[in-house]
C-alpha cells in the first residue's frame, strides 16, 4: 500500500485494506506489528506530502497525515480492546465451569454425609431389630425341633425372611457407605422373583409366577425396581389382603419389562383406595383406613421407581375384585442390553 501510494497518489479511502489488516494483527496480540506497520506507512505518507509542499498547503497536509494518524491509533486501539474483551469472555466462562464444578463438589460430599448418616441410622436401628428378630426366631425353631414338635410354616417363614432381611440390608448399607455405578444389592435382581414367590407362598399366600418371553440381563436399575415392585406387592397382599391368592407375571418385550401382580383378596373400598393414574397423581376419599395409609406409601415408593426410569404404573381394584398392580418398565434393545 505504500509503494502504491508512493507512485499513484491515492485518496485517504485507499488505506481501509491496511487499517483492517491493523486491527486485525492486535486483536491477534501481535501489537508490536501493528505499530511498526502503522508508523512506517504513516512515516511514508508524510514524507511523500513533505516532497509535494509545492501543490499542497501545510495545512492541508497536516489535515491528511492527521486525519491517517486518527485512524491507524483508532485501528490498534479497537483491536487491544477486542482481544481484552474476549480474554475477559473466556475467563469469565471459566469462573462459571469452575463454580459449577465446585457447586457439583459440594453438593456431591454433602450427598455423600446424607448417606453415611442414613446408613448409620439404618445400622444402629434396623439392623439390631431385625437381628433379634433372627435371633428369636431360630431359638423358637431349635426348641420346637428339641421337643419333637412339628415347627410352624410361619415361624420357619420368619426365620428364612430375616435372614434374607439381615442380607439385603448389609448390602445396602454397603451401597451407601461405597457407592458404585451399580447400586442396587445384588440379591434384588428380576431373576430372584422366583424366590420371593416362594417365599409369600412359605408364609401362607398361595402365589403363582409367569415368565413370559425371552429372559435377558437387565439394566441394574430396571433389575432393582421389578424385584422392588414385586415384593412390595406380595407383602401388601400378606398384610392387607386377607385370604388371597396371587398372581405375578413378568413379560419381557423388545424395549419394556411388564411387570403384572393381581390377587382376588380384599381390596380396598372405593372411598379408601388412593386411585393412581399413570401421570403419577393420586387421589382419595375423606374416609381413609390405617391399612390404606400403608398401601399407599407402598405405592407411593413404587410410583417414585418407575417414575424415575420413565415407566408407567397403573395401580387399582381389579374387575372381579382384588388389587391390580401393572408396571412397565422401558429396556434397551435386546441388542443394547446383550
Amino acid at each position: 500500500m505504500l509503494v502504491y501510494a508512493l507512485r499513484v497518489h491515492p485518496e485517504t479511502a485507499t488505506v481501509f485494506p491496511l487499517l483492517i489488516t491493523v486491527f486485525s494483527a492486535a486483536t491477534a496480540g501481535r501489537r508490536l506489528w501493528a505499530a511498526s506497520v502503522s508508523a512506517a506507512y504513516l512515516a511514508g505518507v508524510l514524507l511523500v506530502e513533505l516532497s509535494d509542499l509545492g501543490t499542497r498547503t501545510p495545512r492541508e497536509v497536516a489535515d491528511r497525515v492527521g486525519l491517517l494518524v486518527g485512524w491507524f491509533v483508532a485501528a490498534n486501539v479497537a483491536g487491544v480492546v477486542s482481544r481484552q474483551r474476549r480474554a475477559y469472555l473466556r475467563q469469565a466462562e471459566q469462573r462459571a465451569v469452575e463454580a459449577e464444578r465446585t457447586r457439583e463438589e459440594v453438593a456431591l460430599r454433602r450427598a455423600g454425609e446424607e448417606r453415611l448418616r442414613i446408613a448409620r441410622e439404618l445400622h444402629d436401628s434396623l439392623t439390631h431389630s431385625i437381628s433379634i428378630i433372627k435371633v428369636q426366631a431360630g431359638v423358637a425353631v431349635h426348641l420346637a425341633r428339641k421337643r419333637g414338635d412339628d415347627v410352624p410354616a410361619a415361624l420357619l417363614a420368619i426365620q428364612d425372611a430375616s435372614a434374607d432381611a439381615m442380607r439385603e440390608l448389609r448390602a445396602t448399607l454397603e451401597v451407601l457407605r461405597e457407592p458404585g455405578p451399580d447400586d442396587a444389592p445384588d440379591t434384588a435382581r428380576a431373576d430372584r422373583i422366583g424366590e420371593l414367590v416362594e417365599r409369600a407362598r412359605s408364609a401362607g399366600v398361595p402365589a403363582t409366577l409367569a415368565i413370559s418371553g425371552t429372559p435377558r440381563a437387565l439394566p441394574p436399575e430396571v433389575d432393582l425396581a421389578a424385584y422392588r415392585i414385586v415384593q412390595e406387592s406380595l407383602t401388601n397382599v400378606a398384610r392387607h389382603a386377607g385370604p388371597a391368592s396371587a398372581c405375578v407375571h413378568v413379560r419381557y418385550l423388545p424395549d419394556t419389562l411388564v411387570v403384572r401382580v393381581e390377587d382376588d383378596g380384599r381390596g380396598l373400598p372405593a372411598a379408601a383406595t388412593p386411585r393412581h393414574g399413570s401421570n403419577g397423581t393420586s387421589e382419595a376419599g375423606t374416609m381413609i383406613r390405617p391399612e390404606a395409609v400403608r398401601v399407599g406409601v407402598g405405592l407411593t415408593g413404587m410410583r417414585e421407581r418407575v417414575s424415575a426410569l420413565g415407566g408407567r404404573l397403573q395401580t387399582g381394584p381389579g374387575a372381579d375384585g382384588g388389587f391390580t398392580i401393572h408396571a412397565e418398565l422401558p429396556l434397551p434393545t435386546a441388542e443394547g442390553a446383550a
